[in-house]
């Protein structure tokens, strides 16, 4: 079947979209964000503590990440996004109404199911909407936007939350932070869904599906569809790489000199670079195989050159890494989407989220130990190399027609196999 955006209602479409932009907004506009490692210091808690909440985060994510996928493809997809800022604004409270270790362990636990929630569910909500309304071939642009709007939430939450830490404590921000969570969550009450994807009535229905059922089938389609588990695989690599080194990123601008001072309008000059990177998915929509290659390998030269250069300057080519890593991201994601087929959509992307999360882990374990020998700078050229290599993968392979239609109109598709 083709899609043509044309035949959509421009007012479902815009409903669709607008709802997605504030959910994706306010669901970063979380003031402690830039300061809960502060105030896990500020409680009196070690490094070593620090990092194994940081630990327990991260194996959350992992823990949660398909099962929720498979709940969202039972489920009213539309409840899960509503659940989730829910979720996470719980362990929030938990956070400055009882600072301790037992209570950040918690209130991470409760993170990582929230951000569980969310993964699968809201792409495949997008997805099938879209789909829906005929206007699949816009997907790549609509999430590039989202991406987007997520990126100014952090912005103006780096801005806002010194000041209101400073009015009025951590109680301020605690309670900032919770009442965008429940916006988040009035917003996504919004979201159009035709009916459960686990029932009749919509594109992906397999009939009526257990939890189990869906689980299982998410599973199989990764195990034994090559050209899905291929996209799996891209959206895991490309997303996770980038992912991880942003948390390097103050380091390596401590280390070109800069006083502490001058690290947050470096990192805002990175938060630009994703920006326009996610607005860039309409152009990017048009890259074939060599172009999605050559994206990957500006990636991996603007990285390398921008951490080697070991000077400020340095970061105008981290920004260029970052906008052309989110932007790469988000085509890989819309060609999983296109590559995925019956009721386990939401199930499927979970599965890419989890395989990310285990990169990132990863990631962060060479970065620790190649940064401990031989520096940060050295670290970030050598993580980069892993787009060399998927740029080189996929200019190697065999070029395959696209399994259907829509997949032409998605960035990163055309003529991949």
């Amino acid at each position: 079947m083709t899609h043509l955006a044309s035949r959509a209602p421009d007012p479902a479409i815009r409903r669709l979209s607008v709802t997605l932009y504030g959910y994706a907004f306010l669901s970063d506009l979380v003031l402690l964000y830039p300061l809960y490692v502060v105030l896990f210091a500020d409680t009196g808690l070690s490094v070593g503590q620090i990092s194994s909440l940081f630990v327990i985060w991260s194996a959350a994510g992992i823990l949660f990440e398909v099962p929720s996928g498979a709940w969202a493809d039972v489920v009213s997809r539309r409840l899960l996004l509503c659940l989730a800022p829910l979720v996470t604004a719980a362990g929030y409270a938990l956070w400055v109404l009882v600072p301790s270790y037992p209570a950040f362990a918690v209130g991470f636990l409760l993170w990582g199911a929230g951000g569980a929630l969310v993964s699968g569910a809201l792409e495949a909500l997008v997805w099938t909407e879209l789909d829906r309304l005929g206007a699949v071939g816009r997907y790549a642009r609509v999430l590039g936007r989202a991406r987007t709007a997520g990126v100014l939430g952090v912005v103006v939450t780096g801005v806002l939350a010194g000041p209101v830490l400073a009015v009025g404590g951590y109680p301020v921000v605690g309670v900032a932070s919770v009442l965008a969570c429940l916006l988040a969550a009035a917003v996504a009450t919004r979201f159009p869904e035709q009916a459960p994807p686990g029932t009749s009535g919509t594109s992906d229905d397999d009939g009526d599906l257990t939890w189990w059922d869906t689980l299982r089938a998410g599973v199989t389609q990764v195990r034994t569809r090559p050209p899905v588990r291929a996209a799996v695989l891209l959206v895991a690599v490309v997303a996770a790489d980038w992912g991880a080194l942003d948390e390097y990123t103050p380091l390596l601008a401590v280390d070109t000199g800069v006083g502490a001072r001058a690290v947050p309008l470096l990192l805002l000059l990175l938060w630009a670079g994703v920006t326009v990177g996610g607005l860039l998915a309409p152009a990017g929509e048009r890259l074939g195989r060599r172009g999605y290659a050559a994206l990957l390998v500006l990636v991996a030269v603007a990285l390398a050159g921008g951490a080697l250069v070991r000077n400020p300057a340095g970061f105008v080519l981290l920004a260029v890494a970052f906008g052309a890593a989110q932007l790469a991201t988000v085509l890989a994601d819309a060609r999983l989407q296109a590559r995925i087929t019956g009721s386990s959509r939401a199930t499927v992307t979970s599965l890419a989220g989890m395989a990310t999360d285990l990169l990132i882990i990863g990631t962060y374990a060479g970065y620790g130990l190649v940064a401990t020998a031989a520096g940060n700078a050295v670290a970030f050229a050598a993580a980069a190399g892993a787009y060399l290599v998927v740029a080189l993968v996929l200019l190697a392979r065999r070029r395959r027609r696209p399994a259907t239609s829509s997949a032409v109109a998605v960035g990163g598709v055309r003529g991949s196999g």
